[in-house]
């Protein structure tokens, strides 16, 4: 398959979403699998947040950290120095061509390998599965943790929502992505060639008033930045008043008293 195309691109609003993920909330089916000593392989770390919260767990167990950007790799350094982390090192990376050894080959591997959404946005994630599986040492833990906006879910239901499910199941698929990867997890996972697989799904719920501020807000932001915009229009998958729409409808949807959002995942844990 080709290259898949990161939809959602490093504007700033995205990677504010990202900022405000740790890993009780966005990894919290693989943490009773972690222990001090264990080595840590996390694809796709993103800013970081996550990522120091494992490397807390598993040190003084090596953490790796692998991004495709470089700049987000800075980012990364910078949450993990604030939090204190000093077990973690930080490199770029393609997860469907992993620059590990094997993890069956003695003294090589990781006792994990984490992905957080990640899958949704391969071209071919059973390779990338295939990767992670591969640079695993014999008994550990492969994690995979992604959305599916399919089943996401909300009340109200401004018009301009469903909308914007629409335009970015377009733009998202059209990149070569899979936006409902959650539900595909356990399958991907056995044709990766794993027999011993754990899967569970767990939500994200924006209820409150500060949530819903924080949510809807982000969301209209990104549906109108550049990057995104541009990929939509030119596309063909909406004009600039359907996205205008779009946004006003998840900041229609954040000052309604009674909104909530729930944003449903897929997990797999796989044993090596």
């Amino acid at each position: 398959m080709p290259d898949a195309v990161y939809t959602h691109g490093h504007h700033e609003a995205v990677l504010r979403s990202h900022r405000r993920r740790t890993a009780e909330n966005s990894a919290a089916y693989l943490l009773p699998r972690l222990r001090p000593g264990l080595a840590l392989l996390d694809v796709g770390c993103g800013p970081g947040t996550i990522t120091a919260g494992l490397a807390h767990r598993v040190a003084p167990g090596p953490l790796t950290a692998l991004d495709s950007s470089a700049s987000v790799l800075d980012a990364a350094r910078a949450a993990c120095a604030a939090q204190g982390v000093g077990n973690a090192t930080f490199t770029t990376g393609d997860v469907t061509a992993l620059e590990f050894a094997d993890g069956t080959a003695e003294g090589t591997g990781f006792d994990v390998v984490h992905a957080h959404q990640v899958l949704q946005h391969l071209g071919d994630p059973v390779a990338a599965l295939r990767e992670m599986r591969r640079v695993c040492r014999p008994g550990g833990t492969v994690a995979a943790r992604d959305a599916d906006y399919a089943a996401m879910t909300w009340y109200p239901r401004p018009p301009g929502l469903d909308l914007w499910l629409r335009v970015y199941d377009d733009v998202a698929r059209a990149n070569g992505g899979e936006p409902d990867a959650g539900r595909r997890l356990l399958s991907w996972a056995g044709q990766a060639g794993f027999t011993d697989i754990e899967p569970s799904a767990s939500v994200w719920c924006f209820a409150t008033e500060e949530d819903r501020a924080w949510w809807s807000g982000l969301w209209a932001e990104r549906t109108l930045s550049e990057g995104y915009a541009r990929m939509a229009v030119d596309g063909g998958h909406a004009t600039t008043a359907e996205l205008d729409r779009a946004a006003g409808g998840w900041r229609q949807w954040g000052a309604a008293a009674d909104g909530w959002f729930a944003v449903l995942h897929g997990e797999i844990l796989c044993r090596r």
